[in-house]
């Protein structure tokens, strides 16, 4: 084997790794506007039957994901940490499966949003996206660590945003004269939302680890 064969080798497989997280990034941009156009439209049946649509987006990210950890098996020497892509895949990952379950559980439980929270929280959800794909796509060549700072900045605002609309719509339902069953349903639905943009401040949080660690 040549010197050329050798060093190619033990040379980090960038293109494979950021190119991964590209791909669960945009395909995570995708479900959020999906579940944000959704969750805006009028006709029940449209809505879940774009909702619906979000399955198979979330078992494409699986394949995804999947592929990064057998490339991370796979290779020797990493661009990043191993814990660091390991901990980004996987809160990405996070992401995709409870954007999902929420979108189930809309569909399932057929609740009557009357506060329309449901298309507020997808707006918020929608623009958490937007930041950590700005974030996943400035880490290939960190060379605007300010827009990475503040995109991941944002991300933590939209979740304080949508713990106020948590605290709000609950504070309307125990205050309100539905069922009990509905109120479970509304309750279990929000929650989840709310839960979505958690797990996207986790993953804004492993995006900043990686940068202060690597600046």
């Amino acid at each position: 084997m040549s010197f050329d064969s050798v060093l190619k080798f033990f040379l980090p497989k960038d293109r494979v790794f950021y190119g991964l997280f590209e791909e669960v990034s945009a395909t995570l941009v995708l479900m959020g506007n999906t579940f944000k156009s959704a969750l805006q439209e009028q006709d029940l049946s449209k809505r879940d039957q774009m909702l619906r649509t979000l399955e198979d987006l979330e078992h494409k990210n699986d394949e995804t994901t999947h592929r990064i950890f057998i490339e991370l098996g796979h290779n020797f020497i990493t661009p990043l940490d191993r814990e660091d892509i390991h901990y980004l895949a996987t809160s990405l990952d996070d992401i995709a499966d409870y954007i999902w379950g929420a979108a189930k559980r809309v569909v399932n439980y057929q609740i009557n949003d009357e506060y329309n929270t449901l298309p507020a929280f997808a707006e918020i959800i929608a623009k958490s996206i937007d930041a950590i794909n700005t974030g996943v796509f400035a880490l290939r060549n960190m060379k605007d660590l300010r827009a990475i700072t503040a995109a991941c900045m944002q991300v933590n605002s939209l979740e304080n945003a949508a713990d106020d609309l948590l605290d709000h719509t609950m504070l309307k339902l125990f205050s309100s004269k539905i069922t009990a069953v509905e109120l479970i349903k509304q309750k279990d639905i929000y929650q989840m939302l709310e839960t979505v943009t958690d797990k996207c401040e986790d993953a804004a949080n492993v995006i900043e680890s990686i940068i202060i660690k690597y600046s």
